[in-house]
């Protein structure tokens, strides 16, 4: 008797558990719900996601598949655009196991796993002077399994550049379970001989092929532009040997052909020398002429932005001042040149400039080099497309196109294009685009809500796609991949031959039709129109969402519960599901803990987020609807003193305790505690420190016999209460040395009056007593503005949160510094600095990171030691306030990656914020605390 579906998905889930961490398959629907939406505007929910860990579970996920005749997609960073990363039935994710990455051959190749993120790639390529190939905007999140397998592309990777081009070898796992490794010949003549009929099948696909000399003709044509409608059919013609067409086709191959376990890249070269410039014509056919000129010329990369663009921009902060009185018509290329040298570079602009001298420009800013300027025309060009997401209707979602024209005629297909979106009534619609290869977006606005919604855009993408693959012979996918949005118009582009070609590549590589099914090849007339991602309002704050991914990567709980993009989803879930009068009673249970308890809500994804969105702050606005313990956080709040009081007596039984019992039998007891009180009492670690038992002087003023250096120093509640741990290697409290390293440095040293009544109000703030917050706030500014007469005196904390949450709620025109940006602004230059002889760990805190001090924190760092290594991986500890304690497993997994990147010979790390330090020293072995205490160890009075 044949199995239903459902049986064979329980029969899958059976088997896999055999190989297969229960924790890692994923049937729960809202989890797959979550888990199974990507960037585009369609959403399909997996019975199954698998969150797999090795090249041979991947093997077996497929062999087992395969029997049981399962279709199976894959899924990098799910930034895709086009729909290619979904499934209604197993999904497949890496989990972070597939970072492997070798530098090989001096930088001239890398070996990178499919689950490195781009911009890591780069990185580990930058002492060399390399980079890959393909720079796709999403760089900072999309992986390269995604890059491989859409071939994508970017600003200035043009056709030369891109995976396709500096591909050198990879290992592919086949549907079956096969693996062929293309960089190895015993591989090759292995996976030759056993699979003779696959090797035959593609060597007549390719005769077939070049045995046509229209087909030939109209390949050839297809890929001068940027193309990636359909399978690489290039690869058919451009090589001979099997293994090498083979390697070609699986790339932009969307994972319907197999699986890309690894990538060997080769670099290319990074120059050091980098110009802008910004260049303002009257009119699209004035600029695409430019564009002609400015081609045979040393250019790196021409954005162009058309008037409807630059106008969505026009007025925001950096902006240049003159975009807000250009009209409609007006078109602006972005240009930048690379070179070698200084003089190279210089020469190079000229000669730009020189080939479009007969070119009239209404406007520019000349070729610069100029790091802010520079900075500052590229945020023109970052900003379109949030300028069209941040102005959306609710309920409506941001759609990217993304097309190809001829260059000569790039003029025609801009107004053409803007001709269809007056007619079809988007009005808010922008292009813009990499212009030297007629690469162009365009960014409108949609909803699906109605049936004449979705006609108007079915209407349009045919349109579209009549007037680029028609009229314009180009491609209608460029760089973004086919993926379900443009799969029912690939015989339009490609005409019944070219489309009867990737249909036999499909069956030779997956004879059940098996992977990604409805991607690339689909019958369906209408598959773009189905299937359509719903975009209910929900709040104000995360509405604007398109569930790009971007935030992911920097997210402390992404591997233990959720990510940001996926909390949205969810949220969004709840809301559609009360508006329709469903029950909605399980995912409430379910976001209580995946979605509020295990986020750390620092804001490190508004960071990532294209329109700003900080999820952080919708889960502070959730916890204060439900918040517990009003009446004792308010008794706290006033009665801040005696709360901190009570606090050190708890800290100080604690650590007598661990003088009493050993470790293991307290840690013990503590998780035995904590399972009676349903997670409400704390864990014990060895790490938590004594008490503080240092006596800040309370100073209001210096004597008249002082020098005239004076800082207003604001110890943290935390640092005034917490003092050394066992395991610190420097016993003295945190106000100590902040206290010698500023005596030392020839600064008096004022504190705030009732310097115990006052705390940021962070610690309300987080657990969404906003009320709170702003109260203790309020107090703290009063007290430090006295404390520095009117701002006249620098401010001190020495805890990066407490200076970003004073930052955010302070009035008053007061410098206030973390730690490392005291040190180097005002420290310096008065201390003898003699770097300690050893290396240490630094651990840049995530509001450190939103105030913009990594690199400052970094220098302080480098100053002080002779070498100074921060974990890779690692954007937000998760200690966040006291979920260290209280919500244990989201640090640990905020820090799975530290112990492993420790050297030996390592004994030190150091950071900015005294709490974040426990679970640091926790989680890597060795000893973390404030960077203050290295400056003060490497300084000596001048």
């Amino acid at each position: 008797m044949p199995l239903t579906p459902v049986n064979k998905y329980h029969l899958l889930k059976q088997k896999l558990e055999h190989r297969i961490d229960a924790k890692r398959i994923i049937d729960q629907p809202d989890l797959c719900l979550a888990y199974g939406s990507d960037a585009s505007f369609y959403r399909l929910v997996p019975k199954l996601v698998l969150r797999l860990k090795s090249i041979q579970e991947v093997i077996f996920t497929l062999k087992t598949c395969t029997e049981l005749r399962l279709p199976v997609t894959f899924r990098a960073a799910g930034t895709s655009l086009s729909g290619q990363a979904l499934s209604d039935s197993v999904l497949i994710t890496l989990t972070d196991d597939w970072r492997g990455h070798k530098v090989l051959q001096n930088g001239e190749k890398i070996r990178l796993q499919p689950g490195v993120i781009g911009a890591d790639a780069n990185r580990y390529l930058l002492p060399y002077q390399r980079k890959i190939g393909p720079d796709p905007a999403s760089i900072n999140s999309c992986k390269i399994g995604g890059i491989a397998s859409n071939n994508a592309s970017g600003m200035c990777c043009g056709t030369a550049q891109n995976s396709y081009r500096t591909v050198d070898s990879m290992k592919i796992v086949f549907s079956d379970g096969t693996m062929l490794d293309t960089g190895d010949d015993e591989s090759i003549h292995n996976f030759k001989h056993q699979h003779s009929e696959f090797i035959a099948g593609i060597e007549a696909l390719c005769e077939h092929t070049q045995s046509d000399a229209a087909l030939c003709k109209r390949i050839y044509h297809k890929y001068r532009l940027k193309n990636t409608t359909g399978y690489a059919l290039n690869a058919l013609v451009d090589y001979q040997s099997p293994i090498d067409v083979i390697e070609h086709l699986m790339i932009g191959s969307e994972g319907t052909l197999g699986f890309i376990a690894e990538i060997t890249y080769r670099t290319v070269k990074e120059q050091p020398f980098k110009a802008s410039a910004l260049l303002v014509f009257a009119d699209i056919d004035t600029a695409s002429q430019a564009v002609s000129a400015m081609a045979k010329t040393p250019v790196a990369a021409v954005e162009l932005m058309d008037g409807r663009s630059l106008r969505s921009i026009a007025g925001k902060p950096g902006m240049a001042d003159f975009i807000a009185n250009l009209d409609l018509n007006a078109c602006a290329l972005l240009v930048e040149s690379h070179a070698d040298s200084a003089e190279q570079l210089d020469a190079q602009c000229q000669t730009i400039m020189a080939a479009i001298a007969a070119f009239e420009r209404i406007e520019e800013v000349a070729f610069t080099c100029d790091s802010a300027t520079v900075s500052a025309l590229w945020q023109i060009r970052k900003g379109l497309f949030p300028a069209v997401g941040a102005v959306r209707s609710l309920g409506t979602t941001v759609i990217i196109e993304d097309v190809a024209f001829p260059v000569a005629k790039l003029a025609g297909g801009i107004r053409d294009l803007q001709a269809l979106f007056d007619k079809y009534r988007y009005q808010e619609a922008i292009i813009f685009g990499h212009a030297l290869d007629g690469n162009l977006h365009f960014v409108f606005t949609q909803s699906f809500e109605t049936q004449e919604e979705i006609s108007r855009y079915g209407a349009f993408m045919q349109d579209v796609s009549e007037l680029v693959a028609v009229k314009y012979q180009g491609s209608l996918k460029a760089e973004h991949g086919t993926g379900r949005n443009m799969a029912p118009f690939i015989e339009l582009e490609w005409g019944k031959q070219g489309l009867e070609l990737m249909q036999k590549i499909k069956a030779l590589f997956d004879p059940h039709s098996l992977l990604n099914p409805g991607v690339i090849i689909n019958a369906n007339p209408n598959a773009h129109l189905e299937h359509l991602k719903p975009m209910p309002a929900t709040n104000s704050l995360v509405d604007p969402c398109i569930e790009c991914g971007f935030c992911e990567s920097v997210c402390p709980s992404r591997t233990l519960s959720l990510s940001p993009r996926q909390r949205i989803i969810l949220y969004r879930e709840l809301a559609r599901r009360r508006s329709a009068n469903q029950s909605a009673h399980g995912l409430t249970e379910l976001f209580q803990y995946q979605g509020i308890d295990t986020c750390a809500a620092t804001g490190l994804c508004a960071e990532r987020c294209p329109v700003g969105i900080n999820t952080g702050e919708l889960i502070k606005q959730l916890r204060a609807r439900n918040a517990k313990g009003a009446g004792i956080a308010h008794w706290s709040a006033n009665h801040f003193s005696s709360a901190t009081r009570w606090l050190k007596v708890g800290l100080a039984a604690q650590y007598q305790l661990g003088q009493w019992l050993p470790h293991q039998r307290l840690s013990k007891l503590s998780l035995k505690l904590r399972a009676k009180t349903a997670n409400q009492t704390p864990i014990w670690l060895s790490e938590l420190p004594n008490r503080n038992r240092h006596h800040l002087a309370q100073f209001q003023e210096s004597p008249a016999t002082s020098n005239h250096r004076k800082v207003v120093y604001l110890p943290s509640c935390i640092s005034r209460t917490m003092g050394s741990s066992r395991t610190d290697i420097d016993k003295r409290s945190l106000t100590e040395v902040t206290t010698s390293l500023l005596t030392k440095a020839g600064y008096d040293i004022i504190t705030a009056k009732s310097l115990n009544e006052l705390c940021c109000g962070l610690p309300y703030a987080s657990k969404g007593f906003a009320d709170l917050a702003r109260q203790k706030a309020e107090q703290l500014e009063q007290a430090l503005w006295q404390a520095s007469r009117q701002g006249e005196y620098p401010v001190l904390m020495d805890t990066s949160p407490c200076v970003k949450q004073s930052m955010q709620h302070f009035t008053k025109p007061m410098t206030i510094f973390e730690p490392s940006e005291f040190v180097e602004r005002h420290l310096i230059e008065h201390l003898n600095i003699t770097p300690v002889q050893e290396t240490v760990m630094l651990h840049i805190t995530c509001s450190a990171k939103r105030m913009g001090l990594e690199q400052r924190m970094l220098d302080t760092a480098k100053r002080c030691a002779s070498e100074v290594i921060v974990a890779e991986h690692i954007d937000c500890c998760g200690w966040a306030g006291d979920k260290g304690l209280f919500t244990p497993e989201l640090n640990a997994a905020a820090l799975a990656p530290l112990k492993a990147q420790i050297p030996k010979h390592c004994k030190r790390g150091f950071s900015n914020s005294r709490s974040c330090e426990i679970g640091l020293s926790h989680h890597s072995g060795i000893s973390y605390q404030s960077i203050l205490y290295l400056v003060d160890q490497a300084s000596s009075a001048k």
